[in-house]
């Protein structure tokens, strides 16, 4: 049986706010955007050249997912962003206004900053260091 990871759940506030970041900040690719009725619609973005994992991109329904905007992961890391070109991809985020939390680190795995998105949420922007 073969099975992947399609697609992570992103709570955020509104729809088109969030697939404005996604596609200019993070130059990811918009990959669907189909209404679902009552206001709702299943976005979809994605790295792009990426056809594997992407994000849906959840608008918050109720007080308690409007709670959760930005903190889905209690304040850690929540989604790691790989990188062939760590330079590149951290001076064009900058240049993009992306938020980055600290200095990047070289460590064992790789290059990496944390950063967050339009919601808060954090991630590692990362270049591997080639080990499995």
């Amino acid at each position: 049986m073969n099975q992947r990871l399609s697609l992570v759940s992103v709570v955020v506030a509104d729809y088109d706010e969030a697939i404005a970041f996604f596609t200019r900040a993070l130059n990811f690719e918009l990959c669907e955007d189909t209404p679902l009725g009552g206001g709702k619609r299943w976005v979809v973005v994605r790295p792009r050249g990426n056809p594997g994992s992407g994000l849906l991109l959840a608008r918050a329904d109720g007080p308690a997912q409007t709670a959760r905007i930005g903190d889905q992961t209690g304040g850690r890391v929540f989604l790691f962003l790989e990188t062939d070109d760590f330079e590149r991809d951290h001076a064009r985020m900058m240049a993009a206004g992306v938020r980055f939390v600290g200095p990047r680190r070289h460590e064992a795995y790789g290059v990496v900053a944390v950063f967050e998105d339009l919601c808060g949420n954090r991630w590692d922007l990362i270049q591997p260091s080639g080990r499995c």
